[in-house]
C-alpha cells in the first residue's frame, strides 16, 4: 500500500469537495510561481479532498479552496524571507537555515499545524516526488523529514493517535481531576489520542 493510500485509508472518504473536481488547471499558476511541478502525491490529495485540517491539527491549502494556495505560499515565503534576512544581519542561523523560495533551492510553503509549526517542501533535486518535507517548529528551529508528503501526513496522524489518553493536560492538573472528569474531556477530544479526521474549509 503507497503511502498515499495508507493516508486516505486512515481518514476515510472525503466529504464532497465545494466546487469542481481538481484539474490540472488548478495548479499551473502555482508551479509557475514555484518554478516547477510539486508533488504528485501532494497534488493528488488536495485534488480528492481540498483545502481543510488534517486531524484537527495539519492545515493544507488547494489552489482553489477558499485560502487559496498561492496567496498562503506568496505570504509566509515573504515572511520567512524577512525573518531569515534578520537572523543572518544578526548572525543566527539557526531558526531559518535554509533559504527561501524564490532563492534557488528555497523552501516551498505548503501548510502549518495549529501548533505554530510551518511546513515545506525542501526542492532536493529536479523530481518533486523525491523532495524532503521541513517543519519549521515554533521558536525551535527544524527538523527535516525524508518525504514524500503523504508519508509525512502519515506519521503526523499516527502521532497524534498513539498518544497517552492523558496527553494534553498538565500532569500538575491530573491531581485535582477526578475519573469521570478525565472521561469528560477525553469524550469531548480536548485532551487524548485524536482520531484521524479531515475537515474541509
Amino acid at each position: 500500500m503507497s503511502s498515499l493510500d495508507e493516508l486516505r485509508s486512515l481518514l476515510g472518504e472525503p466529504h464532497s469537495r465545494a466546487g469542481t473536481p481538481g484539474s490540472p488547471g488548478d495548479w499551473r499558476e502555482v508551479e509557475e510561481y514555484v518554478g516547477s511541478a510539486l508533488p504528485s502525491d501532494f497534488k493528488s490529495f488536495l485534488d480528492v479532498y481540498g483545502g481543510g485540517v488534517i486531524s484537527d491539527e495539519l492545515v493544507v491549502f488547494h489552489p482553489g479552496g477558499s485560502s487559496p494556495l498561492l496567496d498562503r505560499m506568496r505570504r509566509t515565503h515573504r515572511r520567512f524571507t524577512e525573518r531569515r534576512e534578520r537572523d543572518l544581519s544578526s548572525g543566527d542561523f539557526e531558526h531559518v537555515p535554509y533559504p527561501i523560495h524564490p532563492e534557488p533551492g528555497g523552501l516551498i510553503s505548503w501548510g502549518y499545524d495549529y501548533g505554530g509549526d510551518e511546513h515545506f517542501f525542501l526542492p532536493i533535486g529536479p523530481d518533486p516526488d523525491q523532495w524532503q518535507i521541513v517543519t519549521m517548529a515554533h521558536e525551535e528551529g527544524c527538523a527535516t523529514f525524508p518525504g514524500p508528503f503523504s508519508a509525512f501526513a502519515v506519521a503526523f496522524v499516527r502521532r497524534l493517535l498513539d498518544v497517552d489518553p492523558y496527553h494534553g493536560i498538565e500532569p500538575e492538573a491530573l491531581e485535582f481531576l477526578g475519573p469521570e472528569d478525565l472521561a469528560e474531556l477525553v469524550a469531548a477530544g480536548e485532551i487524548g489520542p485524536v482520531q484521524p479526521s479531515f475537515k474541509p474549509s
